[in-house]
């Protein structure tokens, strides 16, 4: 598509990418099919991955050390819009997708960083070391599946409340029976649902 476009970046949970990449590619696929930039950024450097790997940590471990890098994780998120923003095919308007700890990641961007035009978060929340200090969410949408165990439901309603408290407009979408990342499954028609009240979101929330 040519012309001035709008962005979404989109941010991957604790195991990277690779962990199911089609899952990611579906949603860049969805947004680029409405005329929407799609970026999935590596925000994870190599002592990132060492430090959350579920076979070397406990959860204990892998929740301290992500409370002292989410600023430092929002610093390389922040850097990137700049880069987006800096192109001569962008529209000024850009969105964060984040899942699980990228989720974390997008919403506490999101607290910081007023260029974000919109959010949307799976299956996450806002880290309670942060929540205090939030002045300002963008419009905004979170889905969670009412099973999740990974992350319970409470962290995405607690985050919705939280965007209301500071005057977002935030949409909670909760899965029956869902579990954690369910929408990475391919045959679950809950899949194609998440990802088209998703994309159908940055539609309305990015158009100039």
């Amino acid at each position: 598509m040519t012309g001035k476009r709008p962005a979404v970046i989109l941010l991957h949970g604790s195991r990277g990418i690779e962990l199911k990449p089609r899952a990611y590619g579906r949603y860049a696929d969805a947004l680029s099919a409405k005329g929407i930039d799609a970026y999935l950024l590596r925000y994870m450097t190599d002592s990132d991955t060492a430090a959350l790997n579920p076979k070397t940590s406990t959860q204990e471990s892998r929740e301290a050390y992500d409370t002292g890098r989410f600023d430092g994780w929002s610093d390389t998120v922040s850097a990137t819009v700049t880069t987006i923003l800096d192109r001569l095919d962008s529209s000024g308007r850009v969105g964060l997708l984040g899942f699980s700890l990228g989720g974390f990641i997008a919403a506490n961007t999101a607290a910081r960083d007023e260029r974000i035009a919109a959010l949307a978060v799976l299956y996450a929340g806002m880290h309670e070391a942060m929540a205090g200090k939030v002045k300002h969410m963008p419009p905004m949408i979170a889905l969670h599946g009412e099973a999740d165990r990974n992350v319970p439901i409470a962290n995405g309603k607690k985050l919705i409340e939280l965007a209301r408290s500071v005057g977002a407009e935030a949409e909670f979408v909760p899965y029956p029976d869902r579990s954690h990342g369910f929408d990475f499954s391919d045959t679950d028609p809950m899949t194609s649902d998440a990802i088209g009240r998703v994309t159908r979101f940055f539609q309305a929330r990015l158009a100039a």
